[in-house]
């Protein structure tokens, strides 16, 4: 097969009281440019608590909490480094042999890996295993079927040997067993960091008096929050554009949903921003009229 695919297999059982999920990442690329040849990201609900790259090979934390891990199992580190080094060589393997199959001989080429479980409060749980070259789908695994899902004509190469040796089923198990004991390890190792809650800062702004409204919230854990508008005190859903949630640098997160309307609308209706999240006693309600213009004095309406 193109991929040979080390992650993590060890095992714990501690429970999980709340919705957590983890995800690898790992990324190859072509050599000869200012970039490490491979890396490999972990993260815990959306923060990073792993990281490895082919210039330090060894496994470092991101996280203080994941320090705790050293009086549990001392050879850790030493194990997680070892495995990202083989997936080092079977990763710069797997560029060079899709870089033949797409007809490339030279150019900046990457090979990705995705590899996530969820445990939910109610007991569900979830995994996806997706792979990409190039920035695009490529091959996935369908837990339902047990099959491999080819993307594109390339990869149905790698479907073919993939489902003749049957390994999906070996996967399947990893996601929805050993991936999920190491993510209530690692909950358990970060519960008092996991758990926390801080409330999110919202404010509203545009560029100019008649660009869109943004509502932008940031600074808030754990990451789920809701942002949606009102018009006259009914929910909008027409002319909103709702942002992905992205992290920040001190582990806490930021959203926006931003509001494409004319100036006389605005001026017209009430428009209200609302902003849910676990933190927050009450939901944040904030008036268009509150919108600060930064190109210019602040906009009334």
């Amino acid at each position: 097969s193109v991929f040979t695919v080390y992650i993590p297999l060890t095992s714990a059982g501690q429970s999980v009281g709340a919705s957590h999920s983890v995800q690898y990442f790992y990324t190859a690329v072509t050599p000869g440019i200012n970039f490490p040849e491979f890396t490999v990201v972990g993260r815990l609900d959306g923060e990073q608590f792993e990281y490895y790259d082919s210039v330090i090979r060894k496994v470092m934390t991101k996280t203080e909490w994941m320090k705790k891990v050293d009086a549990a199992d001392p050879d850790y580190w030493t194990r997680q480094s070892q495995i990202a080094q083989g997936s080092q060589e079977t990763f710069k393997v797997s560029v060079g042999t899709l870089m033949q199959r797409f007809n490339q001989t030279d150019g900046v080429h990457t090979v990705q890996f995705m590899v996530s479980c969820e445990l939910h409060d109610d007991g569900t749980k979830r995994g996806y295993m997706q792979y990409g070259y190039d920035g695009e789908d490529f091959i996935s695994l369908d837990m339902n079927t047990l099959t491999w899902t080819a993307a594109n004509a390339k990869a149905v190469t790698t479907k073919q040997k993939w489902d003749g040796l049957g390994a999906a089923a070996k996967w399947k198990d990893y996601l929805e067993n050993t991936c999920i004991d190491w993510l209530q390890q690692y909950v358990e190792y970060g519960r008092s960091s996991l758990e926390r809650k801080v409330s999110p800062e919202v404010s509203l702004f545009q560029k100019d008096s008649s660009s869109p409204v943004v509502c932008h919230a940031t600074g808030f854990f754990p990451k789920a929050v809701m942002i949606y508008w009102q018009k006259d005190e009914e929910d909008l859903h027409e002319d909103v554009e709702l942002r992905e949630t992205l992290p920040n640098q001190d582990g806490t997160f930021q959203k926006r949903s931003v509001l494409t309307v004319s100036p006389e609308e605005l001026k017209k209706n009430k428009y209200t921003c609302v902003v849910h999240h676990g933190a927050l006693e009450r939901e944040k309600v904030l008036p268009v009229s509150d919108c600060r213009v930064l190109s210019g004095r602040r906009k009334s309406f």
